[in-house]
């Protein structure tokens, strides 16, 4: 009774004060002690009973193993255990041989529990269940099916815990056929209303995520417990449906049932999965109320939800816990993976190692996610060798991490190695490889990759058509790649799927194939803020701007969501048409729908900012430096190097590495361009090696670009061609015009032949290797040279890209062309032409003839020199601009000697400060000089 009755201490005082006591004593008195919990106290009184001479029966030894059942640290004794059962001959009684099988199944003993179930004498409806609960704890759901099978051949009756056992298991295997089947029998032998039944019943259709399905056995119980309130909540976390989730515990508390650990550990997950904190800050100080906090499921709820937000909360929370277990190591290792502390998370990993703690695959993986950046490579090995060292080289898991690991390192090359030595390998294994391969700008072993999966029979899924898609982002990739993909994928099956179309349509954008692109959107059944995104970003990045924002527009007008990268992508579109005041009405519409601290966001701003000229509104924007990401700085040395402010550029450089952020390619190639506008080719030099030794970041076709444009334009020809030759990367297109473009400077007909060679290798259709071949020839006064030239262009029917510039004036933006007379001021503008020459003669204006490069008379070339696109964009500003604005034009080519005398003339002669921006910097001109000192 007093056990009944919650009263186990006066149950044991009355126990003690009996004079005599039987075998009925005994029994009631230690089985009620393992019904109270007390494990540690009915052991010792089992031991007292045999003292006292009395004999152990099948009840009280059913009772202990249950007691060994709930104490882990005593498993060992439990297995002795056994022993003793066999030993006073009781195994052949079915509640102690049950007793057993649970304890083995309990603590993952599955072969101990097979080999017990197979000497069984007598099995009945509990043990069989028995045996089924331990497969399907186990991980071993298909042969806890194969058991209730058998058991139904073998014409044992189920029971309602038989049912729920394995109606979970085929919810674990998310077979709807077999679940189904098992869940019409448990309806036929009358079990159709059972509460445990029903809640297995919703679990499966929870895993085949048929939540109306289950919505309908949920409302349509007649009565619930705890387990079913539970399995509603933890179906509603699975989806993320954080609104559901948390009206279904509301109705719970209504309905006056308890929650638990199991309840708050599922709403906690669905807080952080859909970035709702406030709800679960609510339900940490609930947890915390009820005294849950302390639970071991729910503080690593917490702090997974924290990791998310604020790491010093969840580091807070994973120190406070008084027990932990693995999955809370596991959870801050992966916290700090995530937020990219490395040393942080390697160090928990390492207490990890040190402790009691078994580890286990998943910790090998949150560890090998922290190495994921060049930086940590030598990390990510050391992990490895101890992945080795544990025996778990061989765990496909593993693999996969370590594939990834190597190739965010940028070590394809051992990434491939570990891929040629796994046993096994499955589509995410392949799909992790040919990622890598696409980061690293390995096309070809990308496509290898793939026809290996297709070799082997390995079916690609929609990640793999996505990552494969990704690797083509050039015009030449279309033809030659993307359009047999495109077969491929229709041929396959995956067209329909919405990843893959939104890939398609990026493929197709990026290529600049803007026809097939825009046929893919508008068949699109549905426009999702993604497919919006990519059309607006590509329009952007193929200088498409004024498209770009009329798309933009377009999405606003159709009710589209925008997020954050429609606005980039927005920005981006502003930046390209170098339209600051489109850039400003967008910026304003981010601080209204409330992303201006969005740190993309931001960073496209800056970026906007400042290539349309405007740094001081770029510094504004700017955050305090030790909460500027990577990027952030790297946008502050790309638009310092733009405008050849290099004493800038280098200072904000020395600043990122004194705060501790480290610099990546894209940091090194902005410096090196800013070393190259400025003309200091020992610095460029110095900051390569910095970069290649110092810091171990492989040189791509971008430094490249840039060291040969700094040694050739700063007269150093025979080291550039010397680098091109030693160069680690395959030299590309920009390489050779690079350094035909340079030979055309200095004057080097030999070295331009071999490079415009060079680049016809590549594309013969290529305008401006024959444009750049004919000026070096012009230059040299090899007018012969230069005719050649220019009729073979004729004979292949190929034209030289025209050169344009462009104003706004008035909000309206305005373009010209050489001797152009389309527009409808003409007239104005070409007298307005004619005083700015008068102007800047007044000032010693010689026009420089060497760059007009044809074989005229002085008068036509210099008449040809006075109509370039640029001067006539100036001309029409100084019409337009009202006094005081300073004046700003783009050209698409990079600015003639000629003109950029004429800007530093005119900006002296009319006190007004001039901006030109070419594709390659920004020209300020003031008081009859220039921020690039004259050198470009």
């Amino acid at each position: 009774m007093y056990f009944r009755f919650g009263q186990p201490r006066i149950a044991l005082k009355l126990f003690d004060r009996m004079p005599l006591r039987n075998d009925a004593s005994w029994n009631t008195v230690i089985s009620g002690c393992v019904r109270a919990g007390s494990f540690v106290k009915s052991i010792e009184l089992f031991r007292s009973m045999r003292e006292d001479g009395f004999g152990p029966n099948g009840f009280v030894l059913a009772s202990i193993l249950s007691a060994f059942n709930q104490c882990r640290e005593v498993i060992a004794r439990g297995i002795e255990f056994h022993g003793f059962v066999l030993k006073v001959g009781l195994l052949n009684d079915v509640f102690v041989a049950t007793a057993l099988l649970h304890l083995y199944g309990s603590h993952g003993l599955v072969y101990n529990a097979e080999r017990l179930f197979d000497e069984m004498p007598e099995r009945n409806v509990v043990s069989w269940t028995a045996l089924m609960v331990s497969y399907s704890k186990n991980g071993y759901p298909e042969d806890a099916v194969i058991a209730y099978q058998q058991m139904k051949r073998e014409g044992v009756p189920c029971n309602e815990n038989s049912f729920s056992a394995v109606i979970s298991s085929c919810g674990l295997l998310a077979s709807e056929t077999i679940g189904f089947q098992i869940l019409a029998h448990a309806v036929v032998y009358g079990f159709g209303h059972d509460v445990s039944v029903l809640n297995a019943a919703i679990a499966l259709l929870d895993s085949l995520e048929r939540v109306e399905d289950a919505e309908r056995v949920f409302y349509q119980m007649k009565n619930r417990d705890r387990i079913t309130w539970n399995s509603m909540i933890s179906l509603y976390s699975h989806g993320g449906i954080c609104e559901e989730s948390l009206q279904c515990f509301s109705n719970m508390r209504y309905a006056n049932v308890r929650s638990d650990a199991t309840t708050l550990s599922s709403l906690i997950s669905v807080c952080a999965s859909v970035d709702c904190p406030k709800f679960g800050k609510g339900l940490h100080a609930l947890a915390v109320k009820q005294g849950l906090d302390a639970s071991v499921s729910v503080a690593n709820t917490l702090v997974s939800m924290y990791s998310l937000e604020t790491l010093e909360d969840a580091e807070s929370l994973f120190h406070a816990m008084v027990e932990k277990d693995l999955i809370s190591w596991n959870s801050m290792i992966s916290g700090y993976a995530q937020c990219g502390q490395l040393m942080d998370a390697l160090k928990i990993f390492s207490q990890l190692l040190l402790g009691k703690t078994v580890v286990n695959h998943v910790s090998f993986a949150s560890a090998l996610g922290a190495c994921s950046s060049p930086e940590a490579l030598s990390y990510g090995e050391m992990v490895h060798a101890l992945m080795i060292q544990f025996g778990l080289q061989w765990n496909l898991l593993l693999g996969n991490a370590l594939i990834t690991m190597y190739s965010k390192c940028n070590a394809m090359r051992k990434a491939e190695l570990v891929f040629q030595r796994m046993p096994a390998y499955d589509v995410v294994t392949c799909n992790a490889l040919i990622g890598g391969h696409v980061e690293n700008e390995e096309q070809r072993e990308a496509m290898q990759v793939l026809s290996f999966m297709r070799r082997v029979g390995i079916r690609g899924n929609y990640i793999t058509m996505v990552n494969v898609l990704s690797s083509c982002s050039a015009p030449q990739d279309l033809l030659q790649l993307g359009m047999p993909l495109h077969a491929h994928i229709i041929s396959s099956g995956f067209e329909s799927d919405e990843f893959v179309k939104n890939s398609l349509l990026t493929m197709y954008s990026k290529c600049g194939d803007f026809n097939s692109s825009k046929f893919i959107f508008d068949r699109l059944a549905i426009r999702t803020t993604v497919s919006w995104n990519v059309m607006v970003a590509s329009k952007a990045h193929h200088f498409h701007g004024e498209d770009a924002l009329k798309l933009f527009t377009e999405m606003r007008y159709e009710g589209v969501e925008l997020d954050q990268f429609s606005l980039s992508a927005g920005l981006a579109a502003s930046t390209s048409l170098a339209s600051v005041e489109e850039g400003q009405q967008l910026h304003s519409l981010i601080i209204k729908l409330g992303y201006e601290m969005d740190l993309h966001v931001r960073n496209a701003a800056m970026d906007m900012y400042g290539k349309c000229g405007n740094i001081d509104d770029m510094i504004k924007m700017l955050p305090e430096p030790s909460s500027r990401s990577r990027q952030t700085w790297n946008i502050m040395i790309s638009v310092y190097a733009r405008h050849g402010l290099f004493e800038k550029a280098e200072k904000t450089f020395k600043q990122m590495l004194q705060i501790g952020a480290k610099p990546d390619y894209v940091t090194f190639v902005s410096l090196l361009a800013a070393c190259n506008h400025a003309g200091l080719a020992d610095k460029g030099l110095d900051y390569y090696a910095y970069m290649t030794s110092a810091l171990g970041i492989q040189p791509r076709i971008e430094h490249c670009v840039c060291m040969v444009d700094l040694l050739g334009r700063s007269g150093k020809l025979m080291e550039a061609e010397k680098f091109v030759e030693n160069m680690p990367v395959q030299p590309n297109d920009l390489i050779w015009r690079s350094l035909l473009a340079s030979s055309r400077i200095h004057k080097n007909l030999e070295l331009g032949k071999k490079a415009a060679q060079s680049l016809l290798k590549l594309d013969p259709l290529d305008d401006s290797a024959y444009v750049l071949l004919s000026n070096v020839c012009a230059t040299t006064g090899r007018w012969e040279d230069v005719e050649k030239v220019r009729t073979h262009m004729k004979s292949i029917n190929l034209k030289k890209r025209p050169a344009c510039s462009w104003i706004k004036v008035k909000n309206k933006v305005s373009s010209f062309g050489s001797g152009d007379r389309g527009h409808p001021q003409a007239e104005l503008i070409y007298a307005k032409l004619e005083g700015m020459l008068h102007m800047v003669k007044e000032l010693g204006y010689v026009a420089d003839t060497s760059f007009t490069l044809h074989d005229i008379d002085e008068e036509q070339k210099e008449h040809t020199l006075w109509n370039h696109s640029e001067k006539l964009a100036l001309a029409f500003g100084l019409m337009g601009v009202p006094e005081g604005s300073i004046i700003r034009v783009f050209k698409n080519l990079r600015v003639c000697g000629d003109c950029h005398l004429v800007y530093k003339l005119v900006s002296k002669a009319v006190g007004r400060e001039l901006v030109l921006r070419d594709p390659f910097r920004f020209h300020h001109f003031k008081d009859g000089e220039c921020s690039c000192l004259d050198y470009w």
